[in-house]
């Protein structure tokens, strides 16, 4: 008989575009698979693949505390309701208050640290208050996965969930959705930034990046997509209006840009768990450029299939840009051949959703 599964996001993106194959997988099992988010346009797509829905209030970057408060009873409530067998959590919010609420329904349940965020990442009060309620929320935990060893060992120095961690590849990625895309020929070369826009995902150096690789190699085009999450949108237009960048907001599907990139862009370095974009990238044949930090560098063999440069460092991407520039045709194809390679090995989605069923079974 099959087992009533909550699920618990920040984001109906989060679970569709990253998890939606553990969800197709546990409802073939016959499992009842209840998905609890904020509203958003993936949330129908989502039920048409048989899952069920709860709506969740809740502002993501908010840190009122009776606003935290309330999301916790509404997750108790939700959990007294439906009593589910098994409870799935992932980011911050629901990682920590659905599993306070899990924990007192006596309700196993696995969390996921999909990174751990800006205010873990600076220290300071914000570190020691989201750290106390880790602790708190994960004392009963049955699964911490985590996406990279550096997340982990920041558990293990603090004393949380031991014995209970066991890092994954990230999300993993598709490889049959992601398939090598051909390469591009032309006279152009293209390169792409793929994330939300915001200031620690590294636009800054990217623009910057573009306005000085185009004055110098005309040849270039540098494409920007994401979702404008802070106060670039003026920028964006007029580098647009300029011929600096393309600017095409929200995609969609990425694929439809990565046909005509040549290298994805990825200067990032905000706290990342393992960088999706660069995953996709590479599985679709592409060499990325990316920052040499943790969630980032495990996608890349610098020099093989991409290339690290130094976080919120403009000259060392405008350098690792024109070393790209410089290199020949089949030396970039080479270079996105073996991330596609790479990502097979290592990354393949298969492992992610393998080792959620070895642990909700």
């Amino acid at each position: 008989m099959g087992k009533t599964i909550l699920i618990l996001v920040n984001h109906d993106i989060v679970i569709y575009n990253f998890r939606k194959e553990i969800v197709e997988e546990l409802i073939q099992q016959g499992h009842n698979v209840i998905i609890s988010s904020p509203y958003g346009e993936r949330i129908d797509d989502l039920i048409a693949m048989g899952s069920d829905y709860v709506e969740t209030d809740m502002r993501r970057h908010s840190t009122n505390i009776f606003g935290e408060l309330k999301l916790i009873r509404e997750y108790k409530r939700m959990m007294k309701s439906i009593q589910p067998d098994v409870v799935l959590t992932f980011t911050i919010k629901p990682n920590i208050y659905g599993g306070i609420a899990a924990q007192s329904q006596g309700i196993p349940y696995i969390a996921n640290i999909t990174g751990l965020g800006t205010a873990v990442e600076n220290g300071g009060v914000m570190q020691r208050i989201t750290t106390l309620l880790y602790r708190y929320a994960f004392r009963n935990v049955n699964t911490v996965f985590f996406q990279n060893e550096e997340n982990k060992q920041f558990f293990v120095d603090r004393n949380i969930a031991i014995k209970k961690h066991h890092v994954l590849p990230g999300s993993g990625v598709n490889l049959e959705h992601f398939k090598p895309l051909p390469y591009p020929d032309g006279e152009t070369v293209e390169f792409a930034f793929i994330s939300r826009i915001m200031k620690q995902k590294g636009i800054d150096q990217y623009l910057e990046a573009a306005k000085v690789i185009k004055k110098k190699y005309p040849n270039t085009i540098f494409h920007v997509c994401g979702f404008c999450e802070e106060e670039y949108e003026g920028e964006l237009n007029q580098l647009h209006q300029d011929g600096i960048i393309h600017y095409h907001g929200m995609i969609r599907d990425i694929r439809e840009v990565l046909k005509s990139v040549h290298c994805t862009v990825h200067p990032t370095y905000y706290p990342e768990g393992l960088s999706n974009v660069l995953l996709e990238s590479a599985a679709c044949a592409r060499p990325i450029i990316t920052t040499d930090r943790s969630g980032c560098r495990e996608a890349v063999e610098d020099g093989i299939n991409g290339y690290l440069v130094k976080p919120k460092d403009t000259t060392s991407l405008i350098e690792k840009i024109e070393q790209f520039l410089c290199a020949v045709s089949s030396e970039k194809k080479s270079m996105g051949n073996s991330g596609r390679e790479k990502v097979s090995r290592e990354f393949d989605r298969k492992i992610v959703v393998e080792q959620y069923l070895k642990r909700i079974n």
